[in-house]
């Protein structure tokens, strides 16, 4: 943006008020250095005089409080630091004999008081005052400057990048720790796109919690329309805003096999345009309902409204039954609700997740967590062998173990009906890391999409599930897309897909390095396609 767009943006007013000041004309420069010359000196003078009384007090003090410390009262003690400070301000050479005896016991006692240590701690003390003060009566003497021009700043500000990263400061530490880890997430400056009219001290950008992690997170949110609504996108959006969506909904770059390989090796690039792709995570206050908070996990890692998953209640109007933190995802081709992204459940939220799994017909679940990483990740919500939830009963038939997951097989029942379902249990993908090796991830990718294909007609979307649902969990969604599209088309475009995801579900694919793992995945499976052509 130029400098006239920014002619109308004013500047923070105390800013203003120096700038105007230091350029009003002075009528006398010279009467005006030599008054504010004296009364820098007169503030200095000040200073030091008030540092100067603080040593002395100090000093007088320290030397009462050790002597009290000796074993005198308060009343001996003040006429000994009396007879102490007439000592030291005696000149020398005027002592009669009485009073040459009166200083030889003076000294003597000064000396054999329990330790000199307390007295050279009072010192130190005075010493360290008086440093101070001299600092302070520097500074004072130091002439002020004028703060830069307006002008400047404004020229400062045309110069920044399109993207900003910032930390996510606000909220608790603990909870960071509990998730997967989070990134720096790239801010649109909003002084970049905003029209010339528009006043950038009216915009401010939402501060996000989870950015109450681990560095991550001011980012960028979409003003969504009401909990539970279907609609598309409110039409209200800041130039901000405008910009992150309409970045989520046009950026891509298809790559070919060939390109592929030769980018999966190049981690810059891979960080430069992953930090330029909006997180689009949701403002808590989307959400400002009673009760909700005790249904996430993560209090800032919130289901974006349009996409989210209502339950079926008896009240429709309870928000609180309706509500569970998850998000219908689209698949490969825009296939709509082909996945459902959600938070591991919690001890609050068991029953809401089995009412999910009815009410949507999933015969498929993915499990990428393990119950314990340093934190709890996800509670244990499966039985050992026969529970019911919420009047779901889920029976454990069947539990196959591999090399890299475990897979159960359940039935579930609920009102005369019987359905079957598996669960994916991936453990190999470390806390706050990518997999060592992606030929597992890869596997689990095709055992499942194979099982996918075989489910029954009936079926509804996969869930899938890490902690907090957006890192791992968005890595495996978007696996899968790719590997379709690599296999059908071709070529992948790994940024369209991830943007198309985190319109879907905020934050999907959570830290550089996963987007680089992806890229390692797909270009390993590129690897397995074109072997049998080779051969």
């Amino acid at each position: 943006m130029t400098q006239n767009s920014m002619a109308g943006s004013p500047a923070p007013a105390d800013s203003q008020e120096e700038w105007e000041k230091c350029q009003q004309p002075s009528q006398n420069p010279l009467q005006e250095g030599h008054g504010a010359r004296w009364e820098r000196l007169w503030r200095t003078g000040a200073i030091a005089g008030c540092f100067l009384c603080l040593c002395v007090v100090s000093q007088i003090t320290g030397v009462w409080v050790v002597y009290m410390l000796n074993g005198y009262g308060a009343f001996p003690a003040a006429h000994k630091v009396l007879d102490l400070m007439h000592y030291i301000l005696s000149p020398l050479g005027t002592y009669n004999t009485l009073e040459e005896e009166t200083s030889q016991s003076m000294q003597r006692e000064l000396w054999r008081m329990e330790s000199l240590c307390p007295l050279l701690a009072t010192l130190f003390l005075g010493i360290a005052i008086m440093g101070i003060g001299v600092l302070y009566c520097l500074k004072t003497l130091a002439p002020s400057t004028c703060p830069a021009f307006p002008e400047d700043r404004r020229q400062s500000m045309s110069r920044q990048p399109s993207f900003t990263y910032s930390e996510w400061t606000d909220a608790k530490q603990e909870d960071f720790f509990d998730m997967d880890p989070v990134p720096e997430t790239p801010v649109f400056d909003c002084f970049m796109d905003i029209k010339a009219e528009t006043d950038p001290a009216t915009l401010t950008v939402k501060p996000v919690g989870l950015q109450e992690r681990r560095g991550s997170n001011v980012s960028l949110t979409l003003d969504m329309c009401t909990p539970g609504c279907t609609e598309p996108y409110g039409a209200m959006l800041s130039p901000r805003e405008q910009s992150a969506r309409e970045y989520l909904q046009t950026a891509s770059n298809v790559l070919t096999a060939a390109q592929l390989h030769g980018r999966a090796l190049d981690d810059a690039a891979l960080q430069a345009e992953f930090y330029e792709t909006p997180m689009n995570f949701v403002d808590p206050k989307e959400y400002n309902f009673p009760g909700v908070v005790r249904k996430n996990r993560y209090k800032t890692i919130l289901p974006n409204t349009h996409s989210r998953v209502c339950l079926k209640a008896t009240d429709e109007d309870d928000f609180l039954s309706t509500y569970i933190n998850a998000n219908y995802m689209r698949g490969y081709g825009g296939e709509e609700k082909a996945y459902i992204a959600t938070q591991g459940p919690t001890v609050n939220t068991v029953g809401d997740f089995w009412r999910m799994v009815w009410q949507e017909r999933s015969s498929i679940i993915v499990m990428i967590t393990n119950i314990e990483e340093k934190n709890e990740k996800c509670t244990e919500y499966w039985p050992e062998d026969t529970a019911t939830y919420e009047g779901i009963e889920v029976t454990v038939n069947q539990v196959i173990q591999a090399d890299d997951y475990s897979l159960r097989i359940f039935t579930v029942k609920c009102d005369g009906e019987e359905r079957s379902l598996k669960q994916y249990w991936y453990t190999s993908w470390p806390d706050q890391k990518t997999p060592d090796k992606a030929p597992p991830l890869l596997e689990l990718v095709q055992e499942v999409e194979e099982a996918r294909q075989q489910a029954p007609p009936w079926s509804g979307p996969v869930i899938v599930h890490c902690s907090a649902g957006i890192g791992r969990t968005g890595c495996f969604i978007a696996t899968t897309i790719l590997c379709k599209q690599l296999k059908n088309e071709g070529v992948v475009d790994i940024l369209r897909t991830t943007c198309q995801l985190r319109l879907d579900r905020g934050g999907m694919i959570q830290t550089a390095e996963q987007y680089q793992f992806v890229h390692h995945v797909l270009s390993l499976y590129d690897r397995q396609l074109s072997r049998p052509k080779e051969e």
